[in-house]
């Protein structure tokens, strides 16, 4: 049996009530439920799940993750607009959260570290009419003004459209 699509995320934290705080001010979660200092279940506005990131606190004293080693390297949460990712990026930046930025080609993207040290990806998915050919595809430094001025802030695109573009 296929499956269809990541249906939520679950991340070790060590502080609930921090944790909570960054996703709900930065991307905009909603706490669904919250069992205070142990866990939490966030989800993102108008989803139809019962949850999309739930939280569970470790303890100050855990480690946090280490690049290069095995594990989760980062999630990607999809934004709608890229006046939604501007604005996202630059709420990542001024909290010293921002680690990187890169147009895939298919998406534009940053990259960020929430307090526990988990990267995530904020993205807006280009149009699917816009991909480019096997040969134009690859990645480079994301140039936000330029895709602004070629798209627009205000498109709609990928599942916040409702279809596949």
């Amino acid at each position: 049996m296929p499956v269809r699509r990541l249906n939520h995320a679950v991340l070790y934290i060590r502080d609930v009530r921090r944790a909570v705080g960054f996703y709900t001010e930065v991307l905009g979660f909603e706490v669904a439920q919250e069992m205070p200092g142990r866990a939490a279940f966030l989800r993102a506005p108008g989803t139809l799940n019962d949850h999309d990131l739930g939280l569970f606190a470790v303890g100050d004293d855990a480690p946090g993750p280490r690049q290069g080693a095995v594990g989760l390297y980062h999630l990607a949460w999809e934004v709608g607009t890229l006046g939604e990712l501007t604005a996202i990026g630059r709420e990542l930046s001024e909290r010293g959260a921002l680690v990187g930025a890169t147009d895939h080609a298919v998406s534009k993207s940053f990259y960020a570290k929430d307090p526990d040290g988990n990267e995530f990806e904020v993205m807006w998915r280009v149009p699917r009419e816009d991909w480019p050919t096997s040969e134009g595809g690859g990645m480079r430094q994301l140039d936000l003004a330029e895709s602004v001025e070629r798209w627009g802030a205000d498109l709609v695109t990928g599942a916040a459209a409702g279809s596949a573009t």
